[in-house]
């Protein structure tokens, strides 16, 4: 026997069930997010200088040690992407949700994933112009020795991009300020800094970090980017890096939607 249902309240309205995906709801996010960025000079620079700036000390840092700059210059053309992503992706959408733009968006028939994807999608390509800057940059005027195809660096470059900016939008989830977002930096992006093997191989750990490291996303970067720098072709072990580190990036992308709250605290 089913039970009847009891009719909504007078004044209250059901809100439309939506589709966990749209892709028209997706792009209106991605153009809303990236109309608003380009009315932010600062942050348009920030995302597309600080890692060319960064690259181009690194090699004058090292210029009496060239061979120096190409070990560890493909390393961080990889790293430093992925950290100006997360700073402003959970800055930025941090932003939407205290000012009450987020739940409002949500309010209307806006999925959670519309708007992960969204930002995503927006932060995505912004990405693709970074990494192809700082890429650029590193291999045609810096002197950046690799062995590898240059095309295969600017593909980890773009994956540890989209990486940084999945992290920072699952991160804005759990910060009720700015500051608390960049406050994040220290727990989610230092640990994999010092174990990724930028500073001493990750065999030569102690067996307990070296497991550790094995389970973060930016040591599969790292290892991608050295793979290039060895190797003329591209190698079983850079498909696989490359393909954890574009698995971690959907992964920490779906557990950012699911986190999302709807309502601002």
């Amino acid at each position: 026997m089913t039970t009847p249902t009891a009719p909504a309240p007078a004044g209250t309205t059901t809100p439309a069930p939506t589709r966990p995906l749209s892709l028209t709801r997706t792009t209106a996010t991605a153009t809303r997010v990236l109309r608003q960025l380009g009315h932010d000079p600062r942050t348009i620079a920030l995302l597309m200088l600080i890692p060319c700036v960064m690259l181009f000390l690194l090699r004058y840092v090292f210029d009496g040690s060239p061979r120096t700059f190409d070990n560890i210059g493909a390393s961080l053309l990889g790293i430093f992407p992925l950290i100006t992503m997360f700073l402003v992706t959970s800055i930025a959408t941090l932003r939407e949700r205290t000012s009450g733009t987020l739940e409002r968006l949500l309010a209307m028939p806006l999925g959670k994933g519309d708007l992960i994807a969204g930002y995503a999608l927006a932060f995505g390509a912004i990405a693709i112009v970074q990494s192809a800057l700082a890429t650029g940059l590193s291999v045609w005027f810096l002197g950046l020795d690799v062995t590898g195809s240059p095309w295969l660096l600017l593909l980890v470059a773009l994956l540890d991009a989209l990486l940084g900016t999945a992290l920072g939008l699952f991160v804005s989830a759990f910060a009720a300020s700015e500051f608390q977002a960049v406050q994040f930096m220290p727990a989610v992006i230092f640990p994999q800094l010092l174990l990724c093997g930028l500073f001493t191989p990750r065999d030569n750990m102690h067996p307990a970090l070296e497991a550790v490291s094995d389970v973060l996303p930016m040591s599969y970067a790292v290892d991608g980017m050295n793979e290039v720098l060895r190797h003329t072709d591209m190698t079983a072990t850079f498909v696989r890096d490359a393909l954890i580190v574009a698995g971690c990036a959907l992964l920490v992308l779906a557990l950012g939607a699911a986190t999302l709250k709807r309502r601002t605290a």
